[in-house]
C-alpha cells in the first residue's frame, strides 16, 4: 500500500522562503507522477504543480517563478522549494502521487490522483 508522508511547511513572513517534502512508501518502483495542491479556508483545494519521472515540471501560474519541484527518484521523494512567500500562499499542502501514470494535463486535477498525503500547513504572515 503507497504511503505518502509529508515535513516540511511551517510559519513564514512574506517573502521569505520554505521546503516541503514527501516521500512515497510502499512502491518498489519510481512514481509515475508526484504533485502538490494547497487549500486554503474555505476554499477549494487547488493544483500547485507536478513532477513527472523524467523531472518534466509544470506549476500553476499563481506560483509560477516562486516555487520548484524537484523529485529524488531514489528515495520516491518530492521537494516543493517555495520563495517569496505571499499571505495569499497560506494553507494545508498535500503531496499527490499515481504511481503508473505520466503527469499530463490531467494530472492538474485532484480527482486523477490514486494516493494522498496527510498534509502540513503553511502560514505566510505579512
Amino acid at each position: 500500500q503507497v504511503q505518502l508522508v509529508e515535513s516540511g511547511g511551517g510559519s513564514v513572513q512574506a517573502g521569505g522562503s520554505l521546503i516541503f517534502s514527501c516521500a512515497a512508501s510502499g512502491y518498489r518502483y519510481t512514481m509515475g507522477c508526484m504533485g502538490c495542491f494547497r487549500q486554503a479556508p474555505g476554499k477549494e483545494r487547488e493544483w500547485v504543480g507536478f513532477i513527472d519521472r523524467s523531472d518534466t515540471t509544470d506549476y500553476a501560474d499563481s506560483v509560477k517563478g516562486r516555487f520548484t519541484i524537484s523529485r529524488d527518484n531514489a528515495k520516491n521523494t518530492l521537494y516543493l522549494q517555495m520563495n517569496s512567500l505571499k499571505p495569499e500562499d497560506t494553507g494545508m499542502y498535500y503531496c499527490a502521487a499515481e504511481p503508473l501514470g505520466s503527469c499530463t494535463v490531467a494530472a492538474r486535477s485532484r480527482e486523477w490522483f490514486s494516493y494522498w498525503g496527510q498534509g502540513t500547513q503553511v502560514t505566510v504572515s505579512s
